[in-house]
């Protein structure tokens, strides 16, 4: 008898592909899970395109108040009433050099050696042919006792409300509690040249703007 193979009576259509082993299975299942999104269609869902975050500006703090006036600015006229009374503007001085210094409050120690130092040195001021102006927002009438108190020879303007303080951007001290103590030195055209702050060594302010006048 004849053996005939299994295989010749089956249609050549009809044979199925082999199956993977089960070894090759599970490699395929452990393999991971690419990021980028696949193109073939053999290879599951779609994967959603991988974005890196975006960088956010940090929020910005509103506790420190930053100088508006700054070295080479012309910084914004004022008009103000002195230890007199009498309205006096900033442009009232171009033409000469100017020291404007903003200081917290009459009769306190700080503003006291300052003031009382800005007096000592006056005549050096004036051989440099600057200005000198005081101002804080204490009234007139306070300005007048502390000028007379301590034989003071320069203006004291009265910044009540603290509004030019606020327009030339003062920085203040101790987290905003204090109001700052910063001087400016304006040449003859009215530009700043130099910005000095020093809170808690007030004499050093006359010092520092003596030294920058004598090189205008």
């Amino acid at each position: 008898m004849a053996f005939t193979p299994a295989t010749a009576c089956c249609k050549p259509s009809l044979l199925l592909a082999p199956r993977a082993s089960s070894s090759s299975s599970s490699r395929a299942r452990a393999q991971p899970l690419l990021c980028t999104p696949s193109t073939s269609t053999f290879r599951g869902l779609r994967a959603p395109p991988v974005t890196a975050p975006r960088w956010r500006r940090p929020a910005t703090s509103t506790a420190i108040v930053c100088g508006k006036v700054s070295k080479g600015s012309v910084p914004p006229n004022f008009t103000l009433k002195d230890q007199n009374g009498k309205p006096v503007s900033l442009n009232k001085f171009k033409g000469k050099p100017v020291v404007v210094y903003f200081y917290p409050a009459d009769e306190t120690p700080g503003c006291t050696k300052q003031a009382c130092a800005f007096r000592d040195s006056y005549e050096k001021f004036k051989k440099a042919g600057a200005e000198v102006i005081g101002i804080s927002g204490d009234d007139t009438s306070s300005h007048k006792s502390f000028a007379q108190k301590y034989k003071l020879p320069f203006t004291l303007l009265s910044d009540e409300g603290n509004k030019v303080r606020k327009e030339w951007g003062v920085p203040g001290d101790l987290f905003g509690t204090l109001p700052g103590r910063q001087t400016y030195v304006l040449d003859k055209n009215g530009v700043v040249q130099y910005i000095y702050n020093n809170q808690f060594q007030p004499e050093k302010h006359i010092g520092e703007t003596l030294r920058i006048l004598q090189g205008l």
